[in-house]
This record gives structure tokens, C-alpha cells and sequence, in this order.
């Protein structure tokens, strides 16, 4: 299982909430240097365009993360595709890959956060069809140096060449989804790895939706070793249980509570967040030898999983406690799960 790091470049924690952005963006970019030190598999910068996190030009700071590490794999988490040119996300990305040396990933989907689409001009009554146009678009582009096509959302192309290319000779392209189960089989069908946001409720809930994916993906004539799945969940690592939850869960509380009041779900309480965090729970919170454990019975209940990435920095945490999660991963996570 490989593992990573998903982050919103979220400029809400530090002393009192008062850190700057420059600083903000300065630590960000210091963590995902520990990840590839430490020998994490891949970091994702997620898209948003919002106050409160600085992630609205995702492969700028994925490009300037390429030219300080070495190995990590460096990829969207997600690209708001249907908000966006898939000419220019395809150019952005190639380029991307051309300064890591072959390390660039993107995952696409249509965003559960929808500030984009006013904010770009797009209709949401128009959500699920922008997406499936301008995958098919962006997925043309990854295929084929001359591009011929039309649609509805875009001025068509006839026959013109897109650079530059990738140093990978195909983009590696997850399909980001939720709850959807028409996105689980839109996965399968064009044999796309899967990216699996599960951020409440119990994991091994997500299995009927998974078998979707794999019988879609078997159906469409791909085998199962091309059908991957990637888990993107809530979580936190201490140097035990006990330390990682007082760590972790008034950030946790207060973050989720807010969102609470947006979206209208109920506020968080300690009985409710220790429902989460225990064996069947979504929140992968403890100390490593527990996290490695649950992260392997999470795999197991889902039939395989492929890519695992935490996501960490929106719960309050300082800039040290993350610093300190992400060597915890990388020295004591991985190498439990590799022990087996």
C-alpha cells in the first residue's frame, strides 16, 4: 500500500490562527521536503478558493514542492476539472511532470466544494455534465499529441497539437469521487484509478461502491491489477493513541462543526468522534502501531487498497505536530505496513 499526504494548504492553524500566508506556505512546503525524506509515496495538494486555504493554484505549489524533493510523487487532490480548460490543466500538469522528472499525478473530479463554478463562469446545474465532457477532453489530450473534438462547453479543436508532453508516457489520472455510484462505474468503465474521499461513517461501508468500480472496470475489458483503489481519509499519527486523539480531536471538533452549520450536519460531539476513531471508524488517529494496524483492516474490508493518504492539516494542528505525524508515518507506518 502506498501512502501519502493530502493537504488544502490550510492557513487556519498556528498560535491563535494568526500565521501569515507567506509563512503558511513556507511550512507547507518544509513538510512535503519531510515526506520525501522520510520516504512518504506520494503528496496531494487539494483546490479550493476560499479565505481559509491557499490552494486555489495547485500546480504552482506542487512545482515548487518538484524542486525540493526527489522521489514523492506530486499530485492534485482533486482538480476541479469542470470548472477548469482541460487544455490548460493538461499543459499545467505536463509541465509539472517536466520539472519533477516523471513524478506528477493528477486526480480530477467535479469538487464537493463549489465555490469554483460561479467563481469561473459554470452553471451547477451543468455539474455532472462539465465533468464528463471535459474528462473526456482531458483524457483525449493525455492520449493524443493532435487533438479533433467538440462539445458542448468548449470551442472545439481541430486537429492541433498540445504541448508540452509529459516525461511519463501516460499522465497518471485518479478519478476523485464521493457517494456517487454512477462515479464508481464511470471509473471502472474507462479503467481510471479510483481516489475515495471517506470522511465520516464507517470505511467498510464503501465496499458494495467499490465492487461497482472492479465489476465496471472487468466489464470494460480491464484487469484488476489496472483497477486501483486509493482511500483519501481524515486522520492523525502520535507517538500513542492517547497523545494523537488530545492532539487531534478539539481542532477536529471545532473544524467539523463549522462545516456543520454549512452543510447541515449535526455538531461534533467526543461520543460521536470516538465512534470514528475506533476499529471500523473512518478517522485513522493513533499512535503507529495503531494506525498501521487499522490501516491494514481497512484494506482487507475493502478488498484491496492501493494508496492510502491522510488528511491532516485542517484540524488545528501546529506546524510541529504535523512535522512530527509525517515522520511517524514515514519511519514507523511504512514500515509496519511492509512488515505485514
Amino acid at each position: 500500500m502506498e501512502i501519502g499526504i493530502d493537504s488544502f494548504a490550510s492557513a487556519m492553524y498556528g498560535d491563535n490562527n494568526t500565521l501569515s500566508s507567506v509563512d503558511a506556505m513556507e511550512q507547507l512546503l518544509q513538510r512535503i521536503e519531510l515526506a520525501d525524506q522520510v520516504g512518504l509515496d506520494v503528496f496531494g495538494i487539494g483546490e479550493h478558493h476560499k479565505k481559509e486555504f491557499l490552494d486555489s493554484a495547485t500546480v504552482v505549489i506542487l512545482s515548487a514542492a518538484a524542486a525540493r524533493t526527489k522521489n514523492i510523487r506530486l499530485a492534485s487532490a482533486v482538480s476541479v476539472l469542470s470548472a477548469a480548460d482541460p487544455v490548460r490543466v493538461y499543459q499545467s500538469f505536463a509541465t509539472l511532470d517536466l520539472i519533477s522528472k516523471g513524478r506528477a499525478e493528477i486526480v480530477v473530479g467535479r469538487g464537493s466544494s463549489i465555490e469554483a463554478y460561479p467563481l469561473f463562469g459554470f452553471n451547477l446545474n451543468d455539474y455532472d455534465a462539465l465533468f464528463k465532457e471535459k474528462l473526456e477532453l482531458f483524457l483525449q489530450i493525455r492520449d493524443n499529441e493532435f487533438v479533433t473534438w467538440s462539445g458542448k462547453f468548449r470551442p472545439a479543436i481541430n486537429n492541433l497539437p498540445i504541448y508540452p508532453r509529459t516525461v511519463q508516457e501516460k499522465l497518471p489520472v485518479w478519478l476523485g469521487v464521493g457517494g456517487t455510484p454512477e462515479s464508481f462505474i464511470r471509473a471502472g468503465s474507462l479503467g481510471l484509478p479510483l481516489m475515495v474521499a471517506i470522511i465520516g461513517g464507517q470505511t467498510h461501508r464503501f465496499r458494495p461502491l467499490i465492487d461497482l468500480y472492479r465489476q465496471a472496470g472487468a466489464a470494460a475489458g480491464y484487469k484488476p491489477k489496472e483497477l486501483k483503489v486509493g482511500i483519501h481519509s481524515p486522520g492523525y499519527v502520535g507517538t500513542s493513541t492517547e497523545k494523537a486523539i488530545d492532539e487531534y480531536y478539539p481542532g477536529y471538533a471545532e473544524l467539523w462543526t463549522k462545516l456543520g452549520l454549512e452543510r447541515g450536519w449535526p455538531p461534533v460531539t467526543k461520543a460521536k468522534f470516538d465512534g470514528l476513531i475506533d476499529d471500523d471508524g473512518v478517522l485513522i488517529v493513533g499512535s503507529p502501531e495503531r494506525v498501521a494496524e487499522k490501516l491494514s483492516r481497512h484494506s482487507e474490508s475493502l478488498g484491496g487498497v492501493d494508496r492510502f493518504t491522510f488528511q491532516m492539516d485542517n484540524a488545528g494542528l501546529t506546524h510541529k505536530q504535523l512535522m512530527n505525524a509525517i515522520e511517524l508515518i514515514g519511519t514507523k507506518v511504512i514500515p509496519l505496513l511492509k512488515k505485514g
